[in-house]
This record gives structure tokens, sequence and C-alpha cells, in this order.
């Protein structure tokens, strides 16, 4: 909850907020300060889907090299598909 807030009353904090994120652009949350290499990523096209999200969740830094994410990751798959679909339902 210190990095990334879900729900109606989230707000970006040390991430930001994660409403909506699947199937949105990277980097496109308006007011947060992203890394360029979100930024860029986002620019390039890069869509957080399913597949996208089971890749950077596993390691974030090494899927995006220069993210400010300092998460070292979720390395079990399952988790990882858990929280995709939590993550599905936060609109």
């Amino acid at each position: 909850r210190a990095c990334h807030q879900v729900g109606a009353s989230a707000k970006n904090a040390v991430g930001p907020q994660l409403n909506g994120i699947v199937g949105r652009k990277a980097g496109q949350v308006e007011g947060f300060n992203y890394s360029e290499a979100n930024k860029t990523a986002g620019a390039k096209g890069l869509v957080w889907d399913d597949k996208t999200l089971l890749e950077y969740l596993a390691a974030p830094a090494q899927f995006m090299p220069g993210t400010k994410m300092a998460f070292a990751g979720l390395k079990d798959e399952a988790d990882r598909k858990d929280l995709i679909a939590y993550l599905k339902n936060q609109k």
C-alpha cells in the first residue's frame, strides 16, 4: 500500500495508482513522475496486459531496465496470475 494504491480513493504514492492498469499503456497515469524507461516503453506501445504483467512482475528491473520500481518480483507464477486477476477488477 505504501507504493501502489487501488480502489475508489486510490492516489499516486511512491508508485502510480493501479486502477485500470490492465489494458493501459505503460507510463500513462496522470500526475505520476515515471522513469524514462517506463515513459519510453509506453511511447513504443507497451501495454500492460496479462502477458506483459506476468513477465514484469517476475523481475521488474530485468523486464524494464531503468525502472524506478524497487521490487524484486514475484517468483511464483500462480501468485503473479492471482495478482493480475485482482488488478483486472480494479477499474
